[in-house]
């Protein structure tokens, strides 16, 4: 069963257009600027948005923010909550899917856990009653607002948007925005539901800059992915939906798709809470799922939007288990990072870098990775510095390392909708 992604929005650093954004991208444009602190950071650098405004509490900025791209991924695929409830086309089901959460730094609590009486009651699609919409959204509780919940946010997410059964809310650190377009896709390729919108929003916070300058992963000086000089990360925030609907479903009612969710991987390598195996044996065998899963092979894949976060550990591994699957293809894939641009936006990561994935194989070329000079010796993959990068035809991968070990990778073939 194909999976389309019928509808994108996203809100970054950059702006809120997928063209206009994908253009600054392209142009090597960042997003960082000084944001000062109470507290003794490596570095005030973060790429933060002016609205929702910043003054406000951290709950909710996240529930505006993502209350407004999930609208706005709505309207793009034609789609209203509304019709989503409904049946279209043959009559078959329908539903919503969101998802994403926070990172793992945000003292998320097990309390945030959904009620499984909550759930689905388990009617099989077809049996005489409408199956339930799959609904979630992204969390970002925080260390320093102690009224947010995790499940509770999603819900009052979906609520907000017109949505009236409970979500499902993934927590899988920085891949929580990659698990959610993971979860939705299956959730569509079960037969639960037609329609799944899939997301994550995350926004900085004193306690998420504290608690990587404790750990020592924010960079000193600037996020410098897949570099010699590399020295950590950078925080941003952010949010981005996609729309992944049946192939029938979207033909039916006369959509076209900008991709196709081809495939999925996962895998943990329970190495450590805050550095993945420096072998990088987990980004392997994800990797490896997902084509599987795709049905396509290694010479398939024409560009990779690897995690990039800028620090040592995490870029060694990355690079060093894309050098192993890739690097002897004729033809290898081109590698780009959107970290130097956006920030690391935590758990609204991986449905970024899907979005940025869809919209390097419509345009064919890829942005540079920004504040990336000298890439170390040995790396047998194209990495774009200083100016784009074109794309032979193929197959994209979006690839995420976690908090915790959790590592995805989503595989997209090109569609035919255009890019406004």
């Amino acid at each position: 069963m194909n999976v389309w992604v019928t509808g994108m929005a996203w809100s970054t650093a950059l702006g809120d257009g997928l063209a206009g954004v994908w253009r600054r991208l392209l142009d090597g444009d960042d997003g960082f600027r000084e944001v000062p602190s109470e507290h003794r950071l490596r570095n005030l650098l973060a790429a933060t948005l002016p609205d929702p405004p910043p003054e406000l509490k951290p709950s909710v900025r996240q529930r505006a923010l993502a209350d407004g791209v999930l609208s706005r991924a709505l309207i793009d695929a034609g789609l209203t909550p509304g019709q989503a409830r409904g049946s279209w086309g043959d009559g078959g089901p329908s539903g919503l899917a969101l998802g994403g959460a926070s990172d793992s730094l945000d003292g998320l609590t097990p309390g945030g856990a959904p009620d499984p009486s909550a759930q689905s009651s388990g009617v099989a699609p077809g049996a005489g009653v409408e199956p339930y919409p799959v609904l979630g959204t992204s969390f970002g509780a925080q260390l320093d607002d102690e009224d947010a919940d995790l499940y509770q946010w999603a819900a009052d997410v979906a609520a907000g948007a017109g949505l009236r059964l409970p979500p499902v809310a993934v927590s899988t650190a920085c891949s929580s925005g990659s698990d959610a377009l993971a979860v939705g896709a299956e959730v569509i390729r079960s037969g639960v539901a037609e329609v799944s919108v899939c997301g994550a929003a995350d926004v900085v916070t004193p306690a998420k800059r504290l608690a990587h300058t404790v750990l020592g992963t924010m960079s000193p000086t600037r996020l410098r992915a897949f570099d010699r000089r590399a020295d950590g990360t950078l925080l941003g925030e952010a949010a981005g939906f996609v729309v992944l609907e049946r192939e029938e479903s979207a033909r039916a009612r006369g959509a076209e798709p900008y991709a196709v969710l081809a495939g999925t991987g996962a895998a943990n390598d329970g190495a450590g809470m805050t550095a993945p195996d420096p072998a990088g044996t987990g980004v392997d065998l994800a990797v490896r799922r997902c084509l599987a899963a795709s049905g396509l092979g290694l010479d398939d894949i024409a560009v990779i939007n690897a995690h990039g976060s800028g620090t040592p550990v995490n870029d060694a591994a990355e690079s060093g288990a894309l050098s192993r699957l890739f690097g002897g293809c004729g033809a290898p894939p081109v590698v780009f990072a959107t970290k130097g641009a956006l920030g690391h936006t935590l758990g609204a990561t991986g449905v970024l870098e899907a979005i940025a994935v869809v919209l390097a194989l419509h345009y064919g070329t890829v942005p540079p990775v920004v504040g990336l000079e000298d890439v170390p010796a040995g790396f047998p993959l194209p990495v774009p510095a200083g100016r784009p990068g074109e794309l032979r035809p193929g197959a994209g991968l979006s690839l995420t390392l976690g908090f915790g070990g959790f590592i995805t990778s989503l595989a997209f073939t090109p569609g035919v909708r255009h890019v406004r």
